[in-house]
C-alpha cells in the first residue's frame, strides 16, 4: 500500500462514517439490533456502556464489521479511545488483529494522530515493528511528530523494511513534513537508502515538489516539474 492509498482510504472512511451514521439514525431501535451490529455502533460512537454490555452478552471482541474492519481497528479509526480501552480489558482481544489491507489498530491510531491511543496500545502489547508497512510509516506519512517520537521511544526501527523498501523518511519527504524528517534523521534514519525503484528520500521530495524537504536532504527542485512515476508504487 502507498500513501495515495492511505489518502483514498481516509476519504472512504469519512464517507463510510457519514453513511453509517445516517443509517443508524434511520434504523430500528438498538434493542432490536443484532448484538454485533450494536457492538459496531458502540465502537464507532465510543459507547463504553454498550461495549461492556455486548461483551457480557458474548460478542466476540475480535469480530469484524461488514467491511472487514475488526472492532479494535474500527475503534482506533474513529478515535474511540474509551471503547478501545474497554475492548482491551477483555483478555480475548487480539491487539494485532488486522483488516483486509493488513492494517492494525496501532497503525490506524498512528495515521489518525491519536497519540493517547497509540500510547495505550503500546502499553497493552501492540508490536511497533510489525512486518511490512509499520505504524512508523503511517505516522511519518501524516507528519505526526509526537507519535513518531512515541514509536521511536518504544524501540521502533527508524528505517523499517516495507514491502517495496520505502522508509518512513521517504514518506515524510513525500509529504513535505520537514520537522518529521528532522526527527527521523536525528534518530539515525539513513537519507541515502533506496527503495526497490532505486529512489531516495530526496527523490521523493523532488518528485512531489517539496522544496524545504529537498533542501534538508541536499537536493534542489528542477525548473521543469518531474514526471517520474509515483515512487511509492
Amino acid at each position: 500500500m502507498n500513501l495515495v492509498s492511505f489518502q483514498m482510504r481516509a476519504r472512504a472512511w469519512r464517507a463510510l462514517g457519514a453513511g453509517l451514521a445516517l443509517a443508524g439514525a434511520l434504523s430500528a431501535p438498538a434493542a432490536h439490533a443484532a448484538p454485533l451490529d450494536t457492538m459496531i455502533k458502540a465502537m464507532k460512537f465510543n459507547d463504553v456502556k454498550a461495549v461492556r454490555k455486548m461483551l457480557a452478552a458474548g460478542v466476540d471482541p475480535n469480530a469484524t464489521d461488514p467491511q472487514g474492519f475488526p472492532l479494535i481497528v474500527l475503534g482506533a479509526r474513529e478515535k474511540s479511545d474509551d471503547a478501545v480501552r474497554t475492548l482491551l480489558d477483555d483478555k480475548r482481544t487480539d491487539v494485532e488483529k488486522t483488516d483486509k489491507a493488513g492494517e492494525n489498530a496501532l497503525m490506524m491510531a498512528a495515521i489518525a494522530g491519536d497519540e493517547k491511543l497509540v500510547r495505550l496500545l503500546i502499553e497493552r502489547g501492540a508490536e511497533v515493528n510489525k512486518t511490512g508497512w509499520t505504524p512508523l510509516h503511517y505516522a511519518a506519512s501524516a507528519g505526526n511528530d509526537a507519535i513518531v517520537a512515541t514509536l521511536l521511544e518504544a524501540s521502533a526501527f527508524v528505517d523499517p523494511a516495507s514491502p517495496n523498501g520505502t522508509t518512513p523518511l521517504m514518506m515524510a519527504a513525500r509529504g513535505g513534513h520537514v520537522s518529521t524528517m528532522k526527527l527521523l534523521l536525528e534518530q539515525g534514519a539513513q537519507k541515502n537508502m533506496k527503495n526497490q525503484l532505486g529512489l531516495t528520500a530526496a527523490d521523493f521530495a523532488v518528485r512531489y515538489n517539496e522544496k524545504d524537504a529537498a533542501t534538508l536532504l541536499g537536493a534542489s527542485i528542477p525548473d521543469t516539474p518531474n514526471q517520474r512515476p509515483d515512487p511509492t508504487r
